[in-house]
């Protein structure tokens, strides 16, 4: 249960973020999750990266889908040598999602810094 709490915690702190914030108060939302919810290392970091790797894999999705992937078609084009728009949001989510996991890995084990009496 203290996972999909860390896991929907993290996602509306970290899109509400990015309303006001740079793009990386994402990792500040994540980490600050994960120093207040109690769970394994391992648990905190694949919260963190799946939270952020949906979130932004569906903005960019959803942004993408906006402008019919003109942008991302070229992107795809200059660094694949083919037009696959969808590897282009898949590779934004991967990034955006191992920010979150390091930064959730680090708020946990920031937490283990100062054990509770």
């Amino acid at each position: 249960m203290k996972f999909f709490i860390a896991l929907l915690a993290t996602v509306l702190l970290s899109y509400a973020a990015g309303f006001w914030f740079p793009w990386w108060s994402i990792t500040v939302a994540s980490f600050a999750v994960a120093l207040l919810i109690q769970q394994t290392l391992f648990r905190s970091f694949l919260s963190g990266f799946i939270a952020l790797f949906v979130l932004w894999f569906t903005l960019a999705f959803y942004i993408d889908y906006q402008n019919h992937q003109i942008l991302s078609q070229k992107i795809a084009e200059i660094l694949l040598k083919r037009p696959s728009s969808i590897l282009i949001v898949t590779a934004t989510g991967f990034v955006a999602g191992l920010c979150g996991g390091l930064a959730a890995l680090s708020g946990a084990s920031c937490r283990r810094l100062f054990p509770q009496n």
